[in-house]
């Protein structure tokens, strides 16, 4: 990889080479009537947007939404699965055919095969969708997808429920890999964290229309209850596949394979309002040929010495490491076992369980959309660092409050049994005694958390590791990072049952501690990645800190008309 760590200072950082947008100076034009320095991370990209604004409503842009909307939907697919059983193992038609109980080693296998089959799926999907492209990877994700819904939806044997439930994950790994590669590398660079972010917050797109299809099939008496819901995880994925060829592929992947004509056209169309000589079609074409290699690593399949055997490529894994784990494994796994967290502080009818589930999951995805909305504008690190602190403090309410709520409830389980009922009907009637202002400030902080991690954590589980991985490790990457993802699912869906099942509430605790060291970890290690080119990044990880590098920041003279005058050399 190349170096530009023997440079100094932040203007020496990596720029437009043949094409000098703009002027360097001392800050003199900074005099004139109305002008005002600002401070980027990056002058050519700051200028290069100011003064090549992409006409939003154009039929070029309208276009390019409908792309990182066919991504979005490859996000809903996966969504869905995430309430989707959730409501279907509270369902009682379900639990007279397979007798799995809402807890327990039973439910583990059906929740974690899911998981086993997208790690499994990870290193294929990887070589499909650099050898073929994007497109052809969300294509064939879809394929395997319906493949794995029809066995789950015909199933009378719990065998080939949990077949299925492998099948299923294996093409959710293939679209979860090609699709977030495709909505960041079609994206113009000002709007890299909006379309990123979008896109997974298609799991919200996918929880929430599942959590509101298992709430209605509740009502059905018959085995379509759950058959249905079942049946219908395969619908994004027609979207997907009947789409996917109306669309550009990535000029990124063009770039990569000797396709320069193609991915210089797409810029022009796409991100310069038809002009080839756009300052920012000039910028972008500039360092795509800089930086891209046509004989990466992309081209031989089992190669991933560079992202662990180079300074460079073990920061940027250590960033795809942080948010897989961290998105994962903070709390948030819960969620596949909402039901039982309800039934824990209080509410034990199934209706009102399912009920809480989508509305967990509407508040949940106004959190991320609220978020999604200024990932552009927000720096990334500082919000994963005060939200993921955050996360912690909502869960420690939660666990708290819970804990006051047990000792209510095993104290009105006694009274029960010294009034002559029955150990289940005292343990069923135990609510009678419990303060309802505790439950309900449990409910409150347990759906605060939820806010809190999907504003900090949805956008950013997509962005982070696409930036941070380049062109031509960012199929395997992102592999890795499904791969990751899919084993701390495994470990929430396989342990969270037993866990629950074995402490209750007490599990909570686990993720109050684990999340304060996630806002250590994001505070030292945590490379900021806003306001800068994905092959700017480049510089920024060869540096020996690369920390300390991506907090660099360039100042430019702005005058009164928004035309950027100098970039100030210091």
């Amino acid at each position: 990889m190349s170096s530009h760590g023997s440079h100094d200072g932040a203007s020496t950082e990596k720029h437009l080479a043949t094409h000098d947008i703009t002027p360097k100076g001392h800050g003199e034009t900074a005099t004139n009537p109305g002008a005002q320095e600002k401070e980027v991370r990056n002058a050519a990209l700051f200028a290069a947007i100011k003064e090549s604004n992409i006409h939003p409503w154009s039929k070029e842009s309208i276009h390019l939404y409908f792309a990182i909307f066919v991504a979005f939907c490859c996000a809903c697919a996966n969504g869905y699965d995430g309430s989707l059983m959730t409501g279907i193992i509270a369902m009682d038609k379900f639990q007279a055919m397979f007798h799995t109980g809402d807890t327990g080693p039973k439910v583990s296998v059906i929740f974690s095969l899911y998981t086993v089959g997208a790690m499994v799926g990870a290193p294929f999907a990887a070589i499909l969708s650099d050898r073929y492209g994007r497109r052809k990877g969300m294509f064939c994700g879809g394929i395997v997808i319906i493949i794995g819904a029809v066995i789950v939806a015909t199933s009378s044997k719990l065998a080939q429920f949990v077949v299925g439930r492998f099948i299923l994950g294996l093409g959710i790994a293939i679209m979860t890999v090609a699709a977030p590669a495709y909505s960041i590398e079609i994206a113009p660079p000002h709007w890299r964290g909006r379309c990123t972010g979008f896109y997974n917050c298609g799991w919200f797109g996918g929880s929430i229309p599942a959590a509101c299809v298992t709430y209605g099939c509740y009502f059905i008496k018959s085995d379509w209850s759950w058959r249905i819901p079942l049946i219908l995880q395969a619908f994004t994925c027609l979207i997907v596949m009947t789409s996917v060829f109306f669309l550009p592929e990535s000029p990124r992947f063009l770039f990569a394979n000797n396709r320069e004509a193609e991915a210089i056209a797409f810029l022009v169309k796409y991100h310069g309002n038809g002009d080839p000589n756009s300052k920012l079609v000039l910028l972008e074409t500039e360092e795509m040929r800089d930086g891209i290699k046509t004989d990466g690593v992309d081209k031989v399949w089992w190669d991933y010495r560079p992202l662990i055997m180079t300074h460079n490529g073990r920061w940027r894994m250590a960033q795809v490491l942080m948010i897989s784990i961290f998105g994962q494994f903070s709390g948030n796994g819960l969620g596949y076992f909402n039901t039982v967290i309800f039934k824990n502080i209080g509410v034990t009818s199934t209706s009102k369980q399912l009920a809480y589930n989508i509305l967990n999951s509407v508040i949940s995805a106004i959190g991320a959309l609220t978020a999604v909305s200024m990932t552009d504008r927000m720096p990334r690190r500082k919000v994963l660092i005060v939200g993921t602190f955050m996360c912690a403090v909502a869960l420690a309410t939660n666990s708290g409050l819970s804990a006051t709520l047990d000792k209510q409830t095993q104290r009105g389980t006694q009274i029960n049994l010294d009034q002559g009922m029955s150990d289940k009907d005292a343990a069923d009637n135990a609510y009678l005694h419990v303060d309802g202002n505790y439950a309900k400030g449990a409910l409150a902080a347990y759906f605060l958390f939820n806010v809190i991690f999907s504003f900090t954590y949805t956008p950013l589980q997509g962005v982070i590791p696409t930036e941070a991985l380049e062109t031509t490790i960012r199929g395997k990457g992102l592999a890795l990072s499904g791969f990751i993802v899919n084993a701390m699912g495994f470990i929430n869906q396989f342990a969270g049952p037993i866990a629950l099942n074995n402490i209750g509430y007490k599990y909570i605790f686990v993720f109050v501690g684990w999340d304060l060291v996630e806002t250590v970890a994001w505070y030292f290690f945590g490379v900021e990645s806003q306001g800068r080119t994905l092959e700017q990044l480049e510089w920024v990880y060869d540096q020996p800190n690369p920390v300390k590098a991506s907090l660099k920041v360039e100042k430019v003279v702005v005058q009164a008309d928004g035309h950027v005058s100098e970039a100030v050399v210091a």
